[in-house]
């Protein structure tokens, strides 16, 4: 396949998977796998930031609302705990790994992610039906999502997107609430886990990248990131994640049985 059409192809699936709850990590190493091609670290970092810039872009109001309103008791509380989420992760992050716990690079261990976490949505989903939910991000809600990141993070075909957010709704939080929650602690946690893992392709050496097809991949993927999000936090407004939750059991049942 050409390489171009490849980098389009790897920057089109970060952008779906990045922030919907269907694992961008195992869906990019999924690709590879079945024959886009192993890309380097630098490349995937690149593709990752472009995801990140378009839900930046989306929530830019929301988050300059943040900072210029800390004065509002309100504001303050939602911002101190994004803060605390976001050191949560960061902390947990460097225990994992200082300890060596690194993402796996094959697809069984990806495929009963897959269909673990699907099961995991459709049981969510239910019991959430079941009880009452508000739009309130209580700490106890920050701090789950603040652990949940790094689990996801641990597990390729978790979905970082899905462990937060669901987790946030078994504790009585709204979808929307949890999924715009679950975005703004997002934006800087995968800022930092970028800007590190640029530093260290970065050392190692970048005298053999292709600069144009990293700003392609780039590009595509902050434009699909955009429309995806858009759509989903559309989607979600009516919407149960059910269909996301069969699609990671299908996936990943099919993956178990072919590969």
């Amino acid at each position: 396949m050409d390489h171009l059409l490849q980098t389009i192809l790897l920057g089109v699936i970060e952008g779906i998977t990045e922030f919907l709850p269907i694992s961008s990590t195992g869906h990019l190493l999924i690709a590879e796998k079945l024959g886009l091609g192993a890309r380097s670290d630098l490349f995937n970092v690149v593709i990752q930031a472009g995801a990140i810039l378009a839900v930046t872009v989306i929530y830019w109001q929301r988050v300059w609302t943040l900072f210029t309103g800390l004065k509002d008791p309100a504001t303050r509380d939602y911002f101190n705990k994004l803060v605390v989420s976001f050191l949560i992760t960061g902390v947990l992050g460097l225990i994992a790994s200082k300890m060596g716990l690194k993402l796996p690079e094959e697809i069984f261990p990806v495929a009963v992610a897959l269909v673990v976490g699907g099961v995991w949505m459709l049981l969510a989903e239910w019991l959430a039906a079941k009880r009452s939910s508000a739009a309130e991000i209580t700490w106890a809600i920050a701090i789950t999502i603040g652990v949940a990141q790094i689990i996801a993070g641990v597990f390729p075909g978790t979905s970082r997107s899905g462990a937060t957010i669901f987790a946030a709704m078994l504790l009585g939080c709204t979808r929307v609430a949890a999924t715009e929650f679950t975005f703004l602690v997002g934006i800087p946690t995968m800022y930092a886990a970028s800007a590190n893992e640029l530093l260290k392709a970065l050392k190692a050496g970048t005298q053999t990248e292709d600069w144009l097809q990293l700003g392609i991949g780039f590009v595509v993927s902050a434009v699909v990131a955009f429309v995806a999000v858009k759509w989903l936090l559309n989607y979600i407004q009516s919407h149960r994640f059910t269909v996301f939750a069969w699609y990671r059991i299908v996936l990943g049942a099919a993956l178990l049985t072919f590969v």
